[in-house]
C-alpha cells in the first residue's frame, strides 16, 4: 500500500485551559489533524495547509538561510541524519515563515525528493547556485562541508552588504536631521519672528528679509515639491522592472558617483570574486561558475560585463582577456586572474581577490565617514547659525536703537 504525500499544516485553536494556541503539523490531510488536536485537547478553529507557492512570497533573509546552512551542517557532523536535523532546526527558528520552509523542505524529502531538488520548489528563496552546490554535495557525498561552505558564502557577502549600507547611513542620517531642522526653522520659527517683526514696523536687514522670503516661498510650493519628488520617485523605482534601460541609466550613475561609486565597484568586485570561488570549490565548470556570478551582482553594468565574458569563454577566450574587454575590472584584479589561471590555483587567487577587496572596503567605508563628518557637521551648523543669526539680527537691532 502506497503512503500518502504529507503536507505542512498550520493550525489554530483553544486548549482545554481556553488559552489561544496555534503551531504546525505535518500530516496527510485536514483530518487529521483534528483527530491530532483533539487528543491533545485542543478545539481547533483554523486549518490551513501551506504551499511552496506562499513560502516563495515570503521574505527570508540571506542571514536566515546562512544560518539554516550552518545549523543543518553541525546536526550532520554530529551524525543526526537529515529528516531529523530539519525537525531540530526547524523548532529552534523563531520565524514562523521560516519554521513553515524548513518543515515544508523536510516533506518533499520525506515524499522522496533530495534535498536540492525540494530546493528547487523555492526559486525565490534558494537561487540556482544554492541548489548546484547542494546537488554537488549530496552527489559526491560530501553534503555538510558542502553546507558549511555555503554559509561561510552567505556570511561574506552579508558583510559586504553591511559595509555598503554603513557607507550610506551616516550621511543620509546627517542629511535627514539637517532637513529636519531646516524644516522646522523654515515652516515653524520664522513664520511667528515673521509676525513678531511685523508689529514693530521697522525696516529688516537684507539676510533677515531673505531667510523669510525663503520660508514664505517654501511654504507655498514645498508641499508640492515634495509630494512631486515622491510620485516621480515611486513612478521611477515601478518604471524599473518593465524599462530596462532605467536599470542602466541608474546602476551606471551609481557606479558613477563620487567616492561611493568607488566602494560599489570594489563591493561587486568582492561579490563576483566570492563567487566564482564558491563555485570553483564545489567543483562546478567555469561556464556554470561565471553564470551563478551573473546571477549574484544586482548592478546591470556589470551583469552584461559578465554575460559578455562568459560568451567569450565558452568561444575559447581565457577569462581575464575576457575580463579585459569589458573595461570594466582593475588591472590588479585581471592580472591575478591572469596567473591563477596560468598556475592552475584560480580557485586560492579569487579568494585572494575576495579578501583584499572586502577588506578595502572596510577601509574605504571608515575613511569616508571620517572625512564627511567633519564636513557634514559644518554644513549643518552653517545652515542652522545662518537661519538662527537672520531672525534674531532685528532684535539685536531694536535693542541698540533703544
Amino acid at each position: 500500500m502506497m503512503n500518502k504525500t504529507k503536507h505542512c499544516y498550520y493550525w489554530e485553536g483553544i486548549n482545554a485551559l481556553g488559552e489561544k494556541v496555534h503551531g504546525l503539523m505535518d500530516t496527510t490531510s485536514t483530518a487529521f489533524v483534528k483527530v491530532e488536536l483533539h487528543k491533545q485537547g485542543i478545539s481547533s478553529r483554523k486549518i490551513t495547509k501551506k504551499q511552496s507557492l506562499f513560502l516563495n512570497r515570503k521574505k527570508i533573509r540571506p542571514i536566515e538561510l546562512a544560518s539554516f546552512c550552518r545549523q543543518t551542517a553541525i546536526l550532520l557532523k554530529a551524525g543526526i541524519p537529515l529528516i531529523r536535523s530539519f525537525d531540530i532546526v526547524a523548532k529552534s527558528q523563531i520565524r514562523l515563515t521560516m519554521k513553515y520552509l524548513i518543515q515544508d523542505i523536510k516533506m518533499q524529502v520525506e515524499n522522496g525528493l533530495s534535498f536540492s531538488e525540494a530546493l528547487n520548489h523555492y526559486p525565490n528563496i534558494f537561487n540556482e547556485l544554492t541548489c548546484n552546490l547542494i546537488s554537488v554535495g549530496e552527489k559526491t557525498g560530501n553534503l555538510e562541508p558542502m553546507l558549511e561552505t555555503l554559509a561561510n558564502y552567505k556570511e561574506k557577502l552579508e558583510t559586504i552588504k553591511r559595509k555598503l549600507k554603513k557607507a550610506l547611513i551616516y550621511p543620509a542620517t546627517v542629511l535627514f536631521i539637517a532637513c529636519l531642522v531646516s524644516f522646522i526653522l523654515l515652516f515653524v520659527v520664522v513664520p511667528q519672528f515673521e509676525s513678531l517683526f511685523e508689529s514693530f514696523g521697522a525696516d529688516l536687514p537684507p539676510l533677515t528679509r531673505a531667510v523669510i522670503q525663503i520660508s514664505t516661498l517654501s511654504r507655498a510650493i514645498g508641499l508640492p515639491i515634495f509630494l512631486g519628488a515622491i510620485s516621480l520617485g515611486y513612478s521611477f523605482f515601478k518604471l524599473r522592472k518593465y524599462v530596462p534601460e532605467l536599470n542602466l541609466f541608474f546602476d551606471r550613475l551609481s557606479l558613477k558617483c563620487p567616492i561611493f561609486g568607488v566602494i560599489l565597484t570594489k563591493a561587486i568586485i568582492a561579490r563576483f570574486s566570492q563567487t566564482l570561488a564558491v563555485s570553483f570549490a564545489a567543483g562546478l565548470p567555469l561556464f556554470n561558475a561565471l553564470d551563478a556570478a551573473e546571477g549574484v551582482i544586482a548592478n546591470w553594468i556589470y551583469a552584461k560585463a559578465i554575460s559578455q565574458i562568459k560568451e567569450k569563454v565558452y568561444s575559447g577566450q581565457q577569462m581575464n582577456q575576457a575580463m579585459e574587454n569589458t573595461l570594466l575590472f582593475p588591472n590588479l584584479v585581471i592580472q591575478m586572474i591572469a596567473i591563477g589561471e596560468e598556475a592552475g590555483s584560480l580557485e586560492p587567487m579569487l579568494r585572494k581577490i575576495a579578501d583584499f577587496y572586502e577588506e578595502d572596503i572596510s577601509n574605504a567605508v571608515d575613511r569616508l565617514n571620517h572625512l564627511l563628518e567633519p564636513v557634514i557637521m559644518t554644513i549643518l551648523g552653517l545652515i542652522v547659525g545662518i537661519l538662527v543669526t537672520a531672525m534674531y539680527l532685528p532684535i539685536f537691532k531694536l535693542g541698540a536703537v533703544m
